[in-house]
């Protein structure tokens, strides 16, 4: 059952994130609490709250960051989305969301986990909830084509250090600095 291998993949993705502060150690504990607790968290479903799965899609030269203006939030942020019932794992789910999201074939996953945040949301349940985010870095050709999908309103290629002043900038600067920490 895929709703089974989601948490325990999430599960798994949380317990060996190497957290660069108290406060996401802090948020990582949480998150397992709150997977410990919901069987069914990682499925839209589960009004309370559940887990969703975002990807920096990040240029392999490390200049560009592809972003999309989210027609809900109104702002430009990463790519990402639910986990759906026929999503084996986050990473999977993550991966799915960053190719439908951008058009692009022959993305590459880093399956270590990235970060996580957690936001209220009205999503598409139409009552608000929580999203748990755990975030990863997947990297693109150097200047791939995209394609806008009905999930956006815009996609483009930014420069990391130009980002447009719609951007949630602070988040997207902090997840760019972690990939190239990653990546050295």
């Amino acid at each position: 059952m895929s709703a089974q291998s989601l948490h325990r993949s999430a599960r798994e993705a949380l317990l060996g994130w190497q957290t660069p502060n108290a406060a996401d150690e802090s948020l990582r504990h949480t998150m397992l609490a709150f997977l410990d607790s919901a069987p069914l968290g990682c499925l839209r479903e589960h009004a309370p709250g559940h887990i969703t799965a975002s990807s920096l899609v990040l240029s392999e030269d490390r200049q560009q960051v592809l972003l999309t203006l989210h027609p809900r939030v109104g702002r430009w942020i990463q790519l990402g989305g639910h986990c759906e019932e026929t999503d084996e794992t986050v990473v999977g789910a993550a991966l799915r969301e960053a190719t439908e999201e951008s058009g692009i074939e022959g993305l590459r996953i880093d399956p270590i986990l990235l970060s996580a945040h957690t936001h209220p949301i009205t999503c598409s349940l139409g009552r608000p909830t929580r999203h748990l985010d755990l975030r990863f870095v997947v990297w693109a050709a150097n200047d791939a084509p995209i394609v806008v999908s009905d999930e956006s309103t815009d996609l483009r290629w930014w420069p990391v250090d130009a980002l447009p002043e719609t951007a949630e900038r602070e988040t997207i600067d902090h997840l760019v600095q972690l990939a190239r920490l990653r990546s050295t």
